[in-house]
């Protein structure tokens, strides 16, 4: 009898193992497939917003719509930030996330420049916002290659 607990109890430490890797793979393809979504969403708000920005500088209503999609990407790079990268990808992660808290302070300097009456279409450009973000979409590329 003994030995029938024996194999039982090793065959569910193998089923248990087996659900713990499994549940890491998940967890890995689940990351690559956000990382891909904000890959893109960066990739849509680096291409949109330089065009908006000059156009704000004009026409209020092109500010608040720029007002609106810098709120949204502070959100979406703060979402990222929270995510937990499986093993293979930690490193990639963080340097993703340190371009993030750049492009962060570059949103957060052209709100506040906003909310001072301060509209001007070259500080957008020319800020680290869009160079790291820019370098960002080149990290998530290569994390998109650990769900392959």
């Amino acid at each position: 009898m003994k030995k029938v607990y024996g194999y039982f109890f090793i065959v569910v430490m193998l089923f248990l193992s087996g659900c713990s890797f499994l549940e890491g793979v998940n967890n890995s393809l689940n990351y690559v497939n956000e990382a891909t979504e904000y890959a893109n969403e960066v990739s849509t708000f680096t291409s949109e917003v330089p065009e908006l920005a000059e156009q704000a500088v004009m026409d209020q209503q092109a500010a608040n719509e720029l007002e609106t999609r810098l709120e949204e990407m502070k959100a979406n790079i703060e979402e990222f930030n929270e995510l937990e990268a499986p093993q293979a990808g930690a490193d990639l992660h963080e340097q993703v996330v340190e371009r993030n808290n750049q492009a962060l302070e570059g949103i957060q300097m052209y709100l506040d420049n906003m909310e001072n009456g301060k509209l001007d279409a070259s500080v957008i450009e020319n800020t680290e916002v869009f160079q790291s973000l820019r370098e960002i979409t080149e990290v998530i590329d290569q994390i998109k290659q650990l769900g392959e």
